[in-house]
């Protein structure tokens, strides 16, 4: 049986090796691609793919937020989350969303095969740095704590604007792209202000970059 794939990262040249990779299994096909989490969406709903594997760090719609509309969306398909990042709130943040494997970007060479069969069978694959006592423990304590958790607070819509905001794109831009007005927007804008307690853009992108939401480049 073959294992259909979308890939979806904004870096091409990553997106292509991971191509290669994944050529070299027989059981594993690529059907589609995408570079930003708006896209990924929109090809797993057209696609209906088994697995998705997404960069946690995307433009327009990061990884997490793609995965939670993944997960609303179709759910058959089983999202592993690409990352930089090992830290325990971005592993919590993407299995609260839906992904069933996390992998770091620089054993990807080595696990995502595995991550994708272990994933399609059912089970949940973290990578080896990511140990599942860790997270075990982490989301035991974790969890009963979720009120405290600023970003678990914000609505859908409202971490969908402040991706966007942080990304540096205007109103009127943010307006057309969620089919919004741009009034709309700007109260976006003050509510995310005073929800995260944050009154200038540089805050907001210093969060965001702490919270995952885009990347360093």
């Amino acid at each position: 049986m073959t294992i259909k794939i979308v890939l979806a990262d904004d870096h091409g040249i990553l997106r292509a090796g991971l191509q290669i990779l994944l050529a070299a299994q027989a059981d594993l096909t690529v059907v589609g691609e995408a570079a930003n989490g708006r896209m990924a969406v929109q090809e797993v709903i057209r696609l209906q793919p088994d697995i998705a594997v997404l960069d946690i760090a995307m433009p327009e719609l990061n990884g997490i937020e793609a995965t939670r509309r993944i997960h609303e969306a179709w759910p058959a398909t089983q999202v592993i989350i690409l990352s930089m990042h090992a830290s325990r709130d971005h592993v919590y943040h993407a299995l609260q969303a839906g992904a069933r494997g996390y992998i770091l970007k620089e054993a990807a060479a080595d696990e995502l095969t595995e991550a994708i069969h272990t994933v399609y069978a059912g089970r949940r694959y973290l990578s080896a740095k990511v140990t599942d006592e860790l997270l075990d423990d982490y989301l035991q304590q974790r969890a009963p704590a979720e009120k405290d958790d600023v970003l678990a607070q914000l609505s859908s819509r409202e971490r969908e604007v402040l991706q966007l905001v942080v990304e540096g794109q205007s109103s009127v831009t943010i307006a057309e792209t969620l089919s919004l007005s741009p009034k709309t927007v700007d109260s976006y804008r003050s509510r995310l202000r005073q929800k995260l307690g944050f009154a200038d853009l540089p805050s907001l992108v210093r969060f965001a970059i702490q919270q995952g939401i885009i990347a360093v480049e």
